[in-house]
């Protein structure tokens, strides 16, 4: 050691002799930390906790539930500090592997892949990266043993707490059970509800019941194949679930349900992806543009005779400067395929713009056909619209059915496929856009739900956290949770997973934070001031594709 430190360091032990080291570090302007007081439960008892709700109650995260997102499920993370005052043990349904994914007798299920990680660029399936996998967690062989403190089933809606089908095998041909609560339930005839009461809990969360019920509306794009929740089929399931939740005298928190919308599952995908520098799009504006250049006069010529009033909305023009929005249908437009194919049937000149085309004049009034079938209720998108997720990997692909049958009607393969391309000549189907008028739905649906949640809350004296204005806040400003600020960017924003809906770890450890601070105001604990909190800096915002 250098001589002069040598003699720095027995001058400071000869100093500190003298003096105490408290009096040494305050004379060096340290200031010891105040005292955190004891943990406290106040009015609550945690002896016997169940969590009951869906995905987020699950720990569902990256489009799948796997072990490792288990594990860090808001539940298990609130039960690790109950467990200071007075809390039992937690017993979740582990699935057998971190890849993710249902199997049923050895047989994938269809709609439950493995999970999904990062791919560099954005989300991509775990089997693209590490190559294909054996999903282990097969809900008809290896069945774990309950009950389950953890009741929380991805894709509930708020009546499949209360349906004893919800867990048959037998109801899987149907679409009628559940089947991650065919691989937890305690009886065929079990339900959801009955198998969290048989745990006599003496605390509970009851978590986005709510969400589902209209999540599966907006992520199929409104198209009426999942259709949102009556308001008063919602009412009468939260009814009889919180009556029945505080019949024995139980407490708990409940959530409300926030604006699903805001999700980057909805967010991510612009309008306008079309770029005219991109090398399969760019080169063919002028002829796009001379196609609808047809379209766009019939449009004008049906508002002068009265037929349409809405023809600027529906004319289509693709920027050679700028990024263009995307074609979709909209069904609150009036049909006009009739009326488009008579017009173009009627003009003169439009027999030789078929033959600019590469067909022969005589197919004039196929083409008016097939024009006035593809293009009767279409424009271009807005920055009003959603684009849900998955349409980016759609945007710009053809659409072999539509590609076949144009070739049916004796159109060239190459042509065929320049009139079915996804978003451009091929309208994007309901499925891929949420309207406006369909976010006004949910919106609608969302808050009465609220309403009912919020009055429920008010008449049992339960905790209730406000997930709306949670998400309201990560979606604007981002929300401060400890040295972070999570925000609701798809990969990059650190609170939503890589579906776009479902949190991350991180995102999970945020809402169990929210969670015991609402119980410290309702029930008089001290989770916060006592330093019980999850500290969100442990728990990750991705998973490895190699997690163990």
């Amino acid at each position: 050691m250098n001589t002069k430190y040598i003699w720095l360091v027995l001058i400071l032990l000869g100093f500190t002799a003298c003096n105490d080291i408290d009096s040494v570090l305050e004379d060096n302007g340290y200031v010891a930390p105040e005292a955190l007081p004891e943990l406290t439960a106040g009015s609550a008892d945690f002896s016997k906790y169940v969590a009951i709700g869906a995905s987020f109650t699950a720990g569902y995260t990256d489009n799948a539930l796997f072990m490792a997102a288990q594990q860090n499920s808001f539940p298990n993370i609130m039960a690790k500090e109950f467990t200071k005052v007075g809390g039992g043990s937690f017993t979740q349904p582990i699935t057998s592997d971190n890849y993710g994914g249902l199997a049923a007798g050895g047989t994938r299920l269809p709609g439950f892949d493995p999970r999904l990680v990062f791919g560099g660029a954005g989300p991509v399936s775990l089997e693209s990266i590490i190559g294909p996998v054996t999903v282990g967690t097969d809900i008809l062989i290896n069945t774990p043993t309950g009950p389950f403190n953890n009741m929380g089933v991805p894709g509930a809606k708020s009546y499949h707490l209360l349906f004893d089908g919800y867990g048959n095998p037998a109801n899987l041909a149907t679409k009628t059970a559940n089947p991650y609560f065919i691989r937890m339930a305690s009886s065929t005839s079990a339900t959801m509800l009955g198998d969290a009461m048989a745990q006599n809990p003496t605390f509970f969360t009851l978590s986005e019941i709510g969400g589902n019920d209209v999540l599966g509306y907006a992520t199929s794009g409104g198209d009426g194949s999942n259709l949102i929740t009556d308001t008063a089929t919602f009412d009468y399931a939260l009814g009889i679930i919180v009556n029945t939740l505080t019949s024995g005298g139980a407490k708990g928190v409940i959530t409300n349900v926030p604006y699903i919308s805001d999700l980057p599952h909805f967010t991510t995908v612009p309008y306008n992806p079309l770029s005219p520098t991109n090398p399969a799009f760019g080169p063919l504006i002028p002829t796009l543009n001379g196609v609808f250049g047809q379209l766009n006069q019939v449009y004008a010529y049906l508002q002068s005779v009265g037929a349409i009033t809405n023809a600027a909305e529906r004319s289509i023009v693709f920027s050679t400067t700028a990024a263009s929005a995307v074609v979709i249908k909209d069904e609150t437009f009036t049909n006009i395929s009739a009326q488009i194919a008579g017009v173009l049937n009627a003009s003169p000149t439009f027999p030789a713009f078929v033959q600019s085309l590469g067909l022969p004049p005589q197919a004039a009034p196929l083409v008016a056909t097939l024009l006035g079938n593809a293009y009767g209720q279409t424009r271009q998108a807005t920055a009003t619209d959603l684009l849900v997720l998955p349409s980016s990997s759609v945007i710009g692909t053809v659409n072999t059915a539509s590609m076949q049958a144009l070739m049916g009607y004796g159109l060239s393969a190459q042509l065929a496929a320049q009139f079915s391309t996804e978003g451009v000549t091929y309208p994007l189907a309901d499925k891929w856009v949420l309207l406006p008028s369909e976010q006004a739905e949910i919106k609608a649906a969302t808050d009465s739900y609220n309403a009912t949640i919020s009055a429920m809350a008010a008449s049992k004296g339960l905790a209730l956290v406000d997930l709306k204005a949670i998400l309201t806040e990560a979606t604007t400003t981002g929300y401060k949770t400890g040295d972070y600020t999570l925000t609701t960017n798809l990969v990059m924003g650190g609170l939503v997973s890589l579906d776009g809906i479902h949190l991350t770890a991180r995102g999970y450890a945020l809402m169990a934070n929210e969670f015991l601070r609402a119980i410290d105001a309702t029930y008089g604990s001290n989770f916060e001031a006592s330093g019980s909190f999850a500290d969100p800096g442990n728990y990750p915002t991705n998973y490895s594709p190699l997690l163990p």
